[in-house]
């Protein structure tokens, strides 16, 4: 398999993705109190949002590469 078509398989992956999810979701644990033995935490949940043409753009991307790879001659 070509590179060029590899790497456009790949961007149509994470492009439909991006597209799918619209964002990271992590969890993140901050210590409040640490007093001796004692400790305290707190757990807040994040999202890094992913704009939808960031998506499209990937998966556009791919598209084209898979196209363009499959006109190349071996």
């Amino acid at each position: 398999m070509k590179p060029i078509t590899m790497v456009g398989i790949l961007l149509v992956v994470l492009g439909v993705l991006a597209l799918a999810y619209q964002g990271i979701n992590y969890n993140r644990q901050e210590t409040v109190v640490n007093m001796g033995p004692m400790h305290v935490t707190t757990e807040t949940h994040e999202r890094l949002p992913l704009p939808p043409i960031l998506g499209g753009l990937a998966l556009a991307g791919g598209v084209v590469l898979l196209v363009f790879g499959a006109k190349q001659k071996a």
